[in-house]
């Protein structure tokens, strides 16, 4: 006779080293500062009020939320040792780290459309990139994320777990809780892998056609224009090469059974906060716009400073 009970909650028993601690809040707390303080210019610096300035920000807004549904549950596991969540917050935490993995792609996508429009169709960049059409885009980029994980997030709800509860992971991975299911996940599996595969494969394609684009344009222009075209583009194509890549390194350790649990881990964790954490970094590095808009905030919170001690009254 069968006794067992449906599974009410989840315990994440992942890497079990408190020494991580620190090392997952300071990268926390930097992916917070370093796209925080994008956002923030972008707001604020009449200069970076451009489309391409506009899509930053939102890729800097989904990085912050990205982060934000594992990391914190992963620091709150490692201080209070509290390793359980409810079935509802598993489900809830698994759909919006798949959404906004597929989203912060969709995003790059729609960068890497903006830069083919402005080297290659720079007569009518103005006309072409309406601020209708970058929120079309944008609306599009978070739509894509929003509905393309739909599938096998809710078939994962519908699943019996009737049986173990342990998640071998740091947070609700899919594949590590559909694996808990009491009946045969196959057809999960590969609904999983065919929606990653699209939402991968669909978005790099853009990037690349984009990409091989500007390419046959700048063969046409001076030394000088392929300098600054290069310029323009190398923190995207950075960032995209450092995305793609760690996604890729995920799903193959998923598919090789051989794998190492505790390297899987390791892996997928560098994964949710490897490309939030260099974006702003590199951003910041390559790009002399947003170091300009850097120091014209900092010279305006400066000169704020000096005027308001002037301001306040001495107490005699």
């Amino acid at each position: 006779m069968n006794t067992s009970r449906p599974v009410e909650y989840f315990i994440l028993d992942g890497l079990k080293d408190r020494y991580v601690l620190p090392i997952f809040f300071t990268v926390y707390v930097t992916v917070l500062s370093g796209n925080s303080m994008i956002i923030y210019l972008v707001r604020t610096d009449p200069k970076l009020n451009t489309p391409m300035y506009f899509f930053l920000h939102n890729l800097s807004f989904s990085d912050i939320v990205f982060t934000s549904v594992t990391i914190p549950k992963m620091l709150s596991v490692f201080l209070t040792e509290v390793k359980t969540i409810s079935k509802t917050g598993c489900f809830v935490q698994m759909y919006f780290f798949l959404s906004f993995g597929v989203t912060g792609r969709a995003l790059l996508t729609v960068m890497a459309f903006d830069r083919y429009v402005a080297i290659c169709n720079p007569l009518r960049y103005s006309t072409i990139m309406t601020r209708r059409l970058c929120f079309l885009l944008i609306f599009a980029a978070w739509g894509f994320g929003s509905v393309m994980v739909l599938p096998p997030a809710i078939w994962a709800t519908l699943l019996p777990y009737c049986g173990p509860n342990t998640v071998r992971h740091m947070f609700c991975d899919h594949s590590s809780v559909v694996s808990l299911a009491c009946v045969d996940t196959t057809r999960n599996g590969i609904l999983s892998l065919t929606n990653a595969l699209i939402a991968l494969l669909s978005t790099f394609l853009f990037i690349l056609i984009s990409y091989v684009c500007i390419g046959k344009a700048m063969r046409k222009m001076s030394k000088a224009q392929q300098l600054k075209v290069a310029g323009t583009c190398v923190s995207h194509l950075t960032v995209v090469c450092i995305s793609y890549i760690s996604a890729a390194f995920v799903y193959i350790s998923y598919r090789v059974a051989k794998f190492d649990p505790d390297v899987r881990i390791v892996i997928a964790v560098l994964y949710s906060v490897l490309t939030p954490l260099l974006n702003p970094i590199i951003y910041s590095l390559r790009n002399k716009e947003l170091q300009n808009a850097m120091k014209r905030a900092f010279c305006r919170c400066t000169i704020a400073s000096k005027t308001s001690r002037k301001t306040v009254p001495s107490v005699a």
